[in-house]
């Protein structure tokens, strides 16, 4: 008798359960210390001894799977007695914020060996309480749902004024400001690496996303804030994204792209010209396995099959020789070697052929800074052509959409809206024309200093040291059009613009120089 009373006056054992899924609960006094507490009040007015304590933070009320869960079902399954484990929660939504999860999760526990209890709710077996908990629980379930249709109306109106609401971009971060709340703005020294990036991708600097990722791995600025390693799934997400050319998009709420409020790092031209080249062929890249030995390796192509050529070291008798190849199956020049010093050394005549004689600089450097004048001259005539332009792409738009209204076809549909977007591209790059048409022009000699450093001596450039820089100069001059035979040496196409412009001036055809040459006859 004495031992049965024993048995009777020791206090059942209990574990309490706790769950936020923000930091506003946790702010605002439903957090986890509050729960605790409420649940440690009702095991002691109850009797029951507190030996464990589950919290799981930052976890959804519709998830099953949680950290703090499973360890909880591991507890009583390992400390299962003929006296069943007390689960203390604070509220019904605790456990679950769905009907499905509520029901899964109560009876997990009631497996376990555990006893669910509440200060809030009474669980209890028969009909009248499971209708009360079951009600409870869809209650529950309405007001995450609720709550969640809430932030997405609340995170697309934002969107729809012109303003991101997803986790920043890369180059950008949040900042408070008034009249905007939080905004992007640039985050330097990244923001400046990623406008170095889309302008570069843009103009054909870097010829693949490889060669962004290992310009990004070498950049400490970079890899110290977003890690060593650079996926080039980021990549394309970075080069995909309107949002660095100021411009803001949802299409999984059907918001094409509109003006953001936040500050551009390109424009949406360059953005335009990115998204082309992501759909081209990838040309001249540099792999990872080109070195400072072979620059002209994957630019120089064969002039047997067209593919560009390959290079690698061969051993000989007396040490490691550098050849290019070309290595396309079924071509008649497949492994044959062609020496380093000769196809490099063609190339470096190529370029003291092309290269043009001061004189011819000269009148060059007139020829351009008198086409620099006169398109100044016509700023006016041309803003006139440019709103003409976007009238005309106004009226059409407006046409479209009356027929995209009243199309019941959906092949038809999809042709229209693919139109009115292409339209819609086109006046965002109208309008960034216009409105830089009012910003300060940059000095003609400062702004092409560079490039006319480069017409008069490109051998300069491909004697850096910088492989990058070198590999820049034959696609500058030639683009797609080096080829190489290995009997006749290069079969070059169409060579770069101002070096044709050079050639006319040459042979006099725009009239500055006389037939007999710049020198007097």
């Amino acid at each position: 008798m004495t031992k049965t009373t024993a048995l009777n006056a020791s206090p059942a054992q209990a574990v309490i359960y706790c769950r936020v899924s923000s930091q506003r609960q946790m702010k605002e006094g439903d957090g986890l210390a509050s729960q605790e507490t409420r649940c440690r009040e009702y095991a002691r007015h109850r009797g029951y001894e507190v030996v464990q304590v589950f919290r799981d933070e930052g976890v959804s009320g519709g998830m099953i799977d949680r950290p703090a869960v499973q360890l909880l079902l591991g507890f009583l399954r390992k400390h299962r007695t003929h006296a069943r484990h007390i689960v203390i929660i604070d509220d019904i939504s605790r456990l679950a914020r769905d009907v499905v999860a509520h029901r899964q999760l109560r009876d997990s526990i009631d497996d376990a060996g555990g006893k669910l209890e509440s200060p809030s709710i009474e669980f209890g077996e028969d009909s009248d309480s499971i209708l009360v908990e079951n009600l409870l629980a869809s209650v529950s379930q309405h007001q995450r749902q609720k709550n969640a249709e809430q932030v997405v109306n609340r995170m697309r109106a934002r969107v729809m004024s012109g303003y991101w609401v997803f986790a920043n971009p890369v180059g950008y971060r949040y900042e408070r400001k008034p009249g905007h709340g939080k905004i992007l703005v640039p985050d330097e020294p990244t923001a400046s690496i990623v406008r170095e990036v889309l302008e570069g991708f843009a103009t054909g600097r870097f010829a693949s996303q490889m060669e962004i990722k290992r310009f990004l791995e070498g950049k400490p600025g970079f890899t110290s804030r977003h890690g060593k390693t650079v996926h080039l799934q980021k990549i394309r997400e970075m080069l995909e994204r309107p949002t660095y050319a100021g411009y803001i998009d949802a299409p999984q709420w059907g918001i094409a792209p509109l003006l953001g409020k936040h500050e551009p790092l390109i424009t949406y031209e360059t953005h335009l010209r990115v998204l082309e080249r992501l759909k081209g062929r990838p040309v001249g890249a540099l792999r990872k396995d080109t070195r400072e030995d072979f620059p002209l390796r994957g630019i120089v192509a064969c002039a047997c099959c067209g593919h560009t050529m390959s290079a690698g070291w061969s051993k000989g008798r007396n040490g490691q020789y550098p050849y290019y190849f070309c290595q396309a199956k079924g071509c008649e020049e497949s492994r044959k070697s062609i020496r380093k010093e000769r196809i490099e050394g063609d190339f470096e005549t190529l370029l003291d052929a092309i290269r043009p004689d001061a004189p011819l600089i000269d009148a060059f450097h007139e020829l351009v800074s008198e086409v620099w004048a006169a398109g100044r001259k016509g700023q006016a005539e041309q803003h006139q052509t440019l709103k003409a332009e976007l009238t005309e792409i106004e009226r059409k738009s407006s046409q479209l959409m009356e027929r995209l209204i009243a199309a019941d076809n959906g092949v038809l549909i999809a042709a229209y809206e693919a139109e009115v977007r292409k339209l819609q591209e086109r006046r965002i790059v109208l309008q960034e024309r216009l409105a830089s048409r009012g910003e300060e022009v940059i000095d003609f000699n400062l702004g092409y200093r560079t490039a006319l450093s480069f017409i008069a001596n490109p051998r300069k450039m491909w004697a850096s040291d910088h492989l990058p820089s070198r590999r820049l100069v034959p696609k500058l001059l030639f683009g797609r059009g080096l080829h190489y035979n290995r009997k006749e040496g290069y079969r070059t196409g169409e060579i770069a613009y101002p070096f044709k412009a050079l050639q006319a001036i040459r042979t006099g055809k725009y009239g500055l120089v006389e037939g007999a040459g710049f020198e007097p006859a």
